[in-house]
């Protein structure tokens, strides 16, 4: 990353997302951070963050959020519930990725969950009955950045936690494994693969390797 450029991070308000601004900010990286609210807007310009304001599912905002500056990588952690109205999942993202292109991003990674696209044979029919809504909008998100032409990478956690890192976090190209991961140690794989190359146009698997369910056996990805 170059000194002039940043690293435009959407879900910074909480979660995964707030982990990464931190890990970010504490590797002296430039970041550019899309909020919808002004709630985290203060804790987040102490850190040094720059904060530009709108809405993931106003396609116009998210052109205008990448304007004037020159954006190097985005990460995206959106989606969830949503408290009115449509999910972010798919068309949030849709709008951050057509933007990030027409921007001319050089990278994008997207985080979604385990569960998403092949890894769906990884959990319960059960968990898969309740969470098919959101994840088939994860996976259209997915395909929409495999085909956007941008370098990508896609990670999807496992189930996730609020603990301080383990340190154990790892990501396997196995789509098969399931298991659970601290948010601290998601952030920290996400930093990995925006260093390096290795992780270049792959979708990965993310699990803390102390907490996997049912299949063991699995190979590590390092990046």
């Amino acid at each position: 990353m170059t000194e002039t450029s940043y690293i435009f991070l959407a879900g910074a308000s909480r979660g995964v997302g707030r982990e990464i601004a931190i890990n970010l900010t504490e590797q002296n990286q430039k970041v550019k951070a899309l909020l919808r609210s002004e709630a985290t807007r203060p804790e987040l310009e102490a850190m040094g963050i720059k904060i530009v304001m709108g809405d993931a599912l106003d396609k116009t905002a998210m052109e205008q959020a990448m304007q004037g500056d020159t954006i190097q990588a985005v990460i995206s952690t959106i989606g969830g519930l949503p408290k009115d109205g449509e999910r972010a999942d798919y068309l949030g993202n849709k709008n951050l990725i057509d933007a990030a292109v027409k921007a001319g991003v050089q990278k994008f990674i997207l985080v979604t969950s385990i569960g998403t696209g092949n890894s769906a044979v990884a959990l319960p029919p059960q968990a898969m009955q309740t969470l098919a809504p959101v994840l088939a909008e994860k996976e259209k998100a997915e395909q929409h950045l495999i085909d956007s032409g941008l370098t990508y990478t896609i990670i999807r956690p496992g189930g996730l936690k609020s603990e301080p890192s383990t340190g154990n976090g790892v990501l396997t190209e196995d789509y098969k494994i399931a298991g659970t991961i601290h948010r601290a140690d998601v952030a920290k794989l996400v930093c990995r693969c925006l260093f390096s190359q290795l992780g270049d146009n792959k979708i990965f698997s993310a699990i803390d390797r102390n907490m996997t369910y049912g299949q063991p056996e699995f190979t590590e990805f390092t990046v």
